[in-house]
């Protein structure tokens, strides 16, 4: 399960303003390479919508099934929000939910071909 724990204002290209809900996953035990002490974490990433600021605001709080999962990309470069330190990066956290990729059997099996139809 995720949960909606904030929502951000975002521009695309074009320069209108849009909102990205924040989502938050499950606590995870986590050993501090430095240390190799244990510490606690959550992932989070944001997903974009179609929501205007009062449903996005109304949203927080609320599960959804899903995990937010580590996904490659080509490196790019990442400031640290405590300190300004960059960094180079070669992955991103993203929301997926495994039961919207799935095509329920009814539909399947309903598929007619387009010779077939008269």
């Amino acid at each position: 399960m995720v949960k909606v724990i904030d929502f951000k204002t975002r521009q695309n290209k074009e320069g209108e303003d849009f909102f990205v809900l924040v989502l938050q996953g499950g606590i995870t035990p986590v050993k501090s390479k430095e240390t190799g002490r244990m510490y606690f974490t959550a992932k989070t990433c944001t997903v974009p919508t179609t929501f205007d600021e009062e449903t996005c605001q109304q949203i927080i709080g609320q599960e959804f099934p899903g995990e937010i999962v580590k996904v490659e990309v080509e490196p790019y470069e990442y400031a640290l929000p405590e300190s300004g330190e960059i960094i180079t990066l070669e992955h991103r956290w993203e929301y997926q939910d495994d039961s919207l990729e799935e095509v329920p059997k009814v539909l399947t099996e309903n598929i007619i071909e387009e010779e077939e139809v008269m």
